[in-house]
């Protein structure tokens, strides 16, 4: 999944997901809260291999990661392609009208428009040529 589409929430916690990405994702898609302050959507299969992969761990180990994504929701874009962002998400996310969608690979993230740009001017190509140094890429 691929590129960066700008959209409004709107009072009723609505928003248009970008057709490229609903095609992708499929009819239907779960969103939940992702890292760095962002929400994420993963394909409904995607997002079943990995409450599988949690729930194979030890309970030590998984409940944190079951509490921290317990908050998932199934999303089917009504006839205008608009999705329902609850409202623990916007607030976990920070967004309270323009966001950012972004194909990150295999995901899609949801970001306050701001926090988006916050977050993209921390990073610098240095950390970018350092993490592709190590990883030799």
């Amino acid at each position: 999944m691929r590129g960066e589409y700008a959209h409004s929430v709107d009072s009723k916690g609505r928003m248009i997901f970008p057709a490229k990405l609903r095609e992708e994702l499929g009819e239907g898609f779960v969103i939940f809260k992702g890292l760095d302050g962002c929400i994420w959507a993963y394909t409904k299969e995607d997002w079943d291999a990995f409450e599988d992969k949690i729930a194979s761990l030890p309970v030590a180990k998984a409940r944190k990661l079951q509490r921290f994504y317990s908050a998932n929701y199934p999303c089917e874009p009504d006839g205008q392609g608009r999705i329902l962002i609850p409202q623990s998400l916007r607030t976990y996310a920070g967004i309270t009208k323009d966001v950012i969608i972004a194909g990150v690979q295999r995901r899609v993230e949801i970001w306050d428009a701001q926090r988006w740009q916050e977050y993209n001017d921390s990073v610098t190509e240095e950390e970018i040529c350092e993490i592709m140094e190590e990883e030799n890429i």
